[in-house]
């Protein structure tokens, strides 16, 4: 590492692009989001057949997707809320981040089955 780079590639740094990476993916499915019902005022058919692609395990996959880049921006938020107004906030800032990912993981697993049953079931029957 040359000397004087801000960024190591450590914790802090990987989490900092996480967050700018999330962000911008739920800015993406927000826009498609309002795209896709506007649909319907223009052509309720197409807004049907949009809605029939939008049941495919493909897309469901990318439903679970996006229920983790929301969980995982909400939670590192958190995180960077309390190392910004928090006295001792950047001294613990590693350990939230584990802290973070922890929980995310456990919330992640517990979101399995009810975000992915269509799929599932589709593909292995009920």
């Amino acid at each position: 590492m040359p000397a004087g780079t801000l960024y190591r590639g450590r914790e802090g740094m990987w989490s900092w692009v996480a967050h700018r990476v999330t962000g911008v993916l739920i800015f993406f499915f927000l826009f498609v989001h309002v795209l896709d019902t506007a649909l319907v005022r223009v052509s309720p058919e197409a807004y049907d057949d949009t809605v029939a692609i939008y049941k495919t395990p493909l897309v469901n996959l990318m439903e679970y997707g996006l229920v983790a880049a929301i969980l995982f921006h909400a939670l590192n938020g958190l995180r960077v809320i309390a190392v910004d107004f928090w006295s001792k906030g950047a001294r613990y800032q590693k350990q939230m981040l584990w802290t973070v990912l922890g929980v995310w993981i456990v919330l992640m697993a517990g979101a399995f089955y009810p975000v992915l049953q269509h799929t599932l079931r589709e593909l292995f029957g009920s």
